[in-house]
């Protein structure tokens, strides 16, 4: 049984920085690639970062710069460093990864104050 869960967000002021986690079972992890995605209210989900099982990561225009993917394959655990929150990064973020299926967590909710 695959399981995604994400833990990290909270309540930020704007130019604040928080490291969102997601903790993975049930897949070969070291071998599949993960993603973070985010919604927003009245928004489609959209990619924020991506990276493969390699480490190469991939990130939305929106947040290049200022966030960064990572893995740590021995915790099949993977992180959302974020830093230089805007308010309109404001969202559930949610893990994702595809391996036969396509999984999510449950979603973690970051609000960042003006």
């Amino acid at each position: 049984q695959v399981q995604l869960v994400e833990s990290g967000g909270g309540l930020v002021q704007a130019g604040g920085s928080l490291r969102l986690s997601c903790a993975a079972s049930g897949i070969i992890f070291g071998i599949s690639a993960m993603g973070w995605y985010r919604q927003a209210p009245g928004k489609q989900r959209e990619l924020v970062a991506s990276i493969t099982g390699g480490g190469r990561a991939n990130y939305a225009g929106s947040v290049k710069g200022r966030f960064t993917i990572s893995r740590d394959n021995t915790k099949n655990t993977v992180y959302l460093q974020m830093n230089s929150l805007k308010p309109e990064d404001t969202a559930v973020y949610y893990c994702n990864t595809q391996f036969g299926s396509v999984y999510w967590g449950q979603g973690t909710q970051v609000t960042v104050s003006s």
